[in-house]
């Protein structure tokens, strides 16, 4: 793999995300090879940004033949991380977090979730999903020194930086948030926001404007 010593951006690395799951799809449809051309016009970009983006990991393909399907999806799930199993645990068993451990797309991506964690009493103790729910109160002793690496916080915005902070006291650096809040850490740890009320915004303020123009 070429040196990554140039910042990466966050638009590139997902753009790798979508040239995944195009690759997953090539497969399924039997195609052995495909071109940057081919590759761009399935997922509306240009086979200039096609090959920028890859450019940054190594030189791919050949000229002339395009990129070799089967290889290409390797290479870009080592270059994601997720040729390998991560080990996560989930902060808050409501409707969000109970949806998130039913999601069978993470642990196909790799992605286990080994822990639970909720402070409602009913739910303490109790085996969801295989998983037994650990008491919230214990995040910062369960996850020191523990083989879990990705949290995931699904709770109300009150708590979350609360938890965080024992989170981040456990050792942990990266977190995936749905709390609607913007969460403070340090700067070696890395936080997502999923916040889908924004996203839902986005799309209404998309209709009116659209609606607007006409």
């Amino acid at each position: 793999m070429a040196s990554t010593d140039r910042r990466i951006s966050e638009s590139t690395i997902h753009r790798l995300s979508i040239y995944y799951r195009a690759l997953n799809q090539l497969e399924k449809e039997n195609y052995e090879t495909i071109s940057s051309k081919e590759l761009a016009k399935r997922e509306k970009l240009t086979p200039a940004q096609v090959r920028k983006d890859l450019s940054f990991f190594g030189s791919f393909g050949t000229r002339g033949l395009g990129y070799p399907v089967t290889e290409l999806r390797n290479k870009i799930a080592e270059i994601l991380g997720i040729n390998r199993t991560w080990n996560v645990a989930l902060i808050g068993v409501g409707n969000i977090g109970s949806a998130l451990v039913s999601y069978k797309e993470f642990q196909k991506q790799g992605f286990k979730i080994k822990k639970l964690f909720d402070n409602d009493q009913r739910k303490i103790g109790s085996n969801h999903k295989g998983i037994i729910v650990s008491d919230i109160k214990n995040i910062f002793e369960e996850l020191t020194n523990s083989d879990i690496e990705i949290v995931i916080i699904a709770v109300p915005t009150a708590t979350a930086q609360i938890l965080v902070d024992d989170v981040v006291r456990s050792g942990i650096k990266a977190i995936l948030n749905f709390a609607p809040v913007n969460l403070k850490v340090p700067d070696d740890v890395d936080v997502r926001n999923e916040n889908m009320a924004m996203e839902l915004e986005y799309l209404s303020f998309s209709l009116c404007y659209a609606k607007g123009r006409s």
